[in-house]
């Protein structure tokens, strides 16, 4: 699974993007909300206490631009203030937050504000213990299943892990809850123009155990970028390249990377030129 160990001080991510990012949380948040958060009632006690861990960290790690007393938390980046007990605190957490938060306890999917899902909805995933959820995932079954329950099993309290994920696609918005499956092909995407209308979406994915009640918090940091600002050279063209030839038919499915592959890869050759 490539983890990375990460100190709680790299544990969010606060960037270049956040304006923009949680601007675009909020008028998600306010304008499809049935899409983007849901919760259990079972998860009353976890989402409660991933706002207690979240602020924490945040006010410990950047103290200028996020503080809170008993009432109330500030946040300086934005101007915004908001009443600690008007909203939901899983709600608050990712709204402070350029990361999406999932909430997974004894192996089952509870919670989440996910504002800007890779191609999966919400609603559809709530509810289910992991196996279902990746249910549609070619080769999860047989190859991730086992190591991602061990790990979930044995995570322990104070450590955060990271891995990444990587799709590539056509369209650059950060919500996007359909696109799997699809095979036909983008006839305005060609070798020519693949670097500017092709976009690496990348998943930082992070997890933690919460201490006190135990449940897992699972983020996810999505990043867009044309592969033209990325693919900076020859070697990173072959680079990629591989990749690509390298995944399974199966999972060039699932992710819709068929459509693109041929314009991709030739593109990919004439940097490589």
């Amino acid at each position: 699974m490539d983890l990375v160990t990460l100190p709680e001080a790299e544990w969010f991510e606060i960037d270049s993007r956040y304006a923009e990012e949680t601007a675009e949380r909020r008028r998600l948040l306010a304008a499809a909300r049935d899409d983007v958060f849901a919760a259990l009632a079972t998860s009353d006690r976890a989402r409660a206490e991933t706002l207690v861990v979240v602020l924490k960290a945040l006010t410990e790690h950047h103290p200028s631009w996020f503080d809170r007393d008993e009432k109330q938390v500030r946040n300086h980046l934005t101007g915004e203030t908001w009443k600690v007990s008007a909203i939901d605190p899983l709600e608050l957490a990712g709204r402070l937050v350029q990361e999406d938060l999932c909430i997974i306890q004894d192996g089952v999917f509870t919670a989440a504000v996910l504002c800007f899902p890779s191609r999966w909805r919400l609603l559809e995933k709530l509810g289910k213990p992991l196996a279902a959820v990746h249910g549609s995932v070619p080769l999860y079954a047989d190859r991730l299943a086992g190591p991602v329950d061990r790990l979930f099993r044995h995570m322990k309290t104070g450590h955060i892990v990271s891995r990444r994920n990587w799709a590539l696609v056509d369209d650059p918005a950060l919500f996007q809850p359909e696109g799997k499956w699809r095979l036909d092909p983008n006839p305005d995407i060609t070798m020519d123009n693949a670097g500017q209308r092709v976009f690496l979406r990348v998943e930082r994915q992070t997890l933690r155990r919460l201490p006190a009640t135990g449940a897992l918090l699972f983020g996810i940091r999505v990043h867009v970028y044309p592969l033209a600002t990325v693919i900076d050279g020859p070697e990173r063209a072959a680079q990629l390249a591989a990749a690509v030839r390298a995944l399974p038919e199966d999972i060039q499915r699932y992710k819709s990377l068929l459509p693109l592959r041929d314009a991709v890869l030739g593109w990919l050759e004439k940097v490589q030129e």
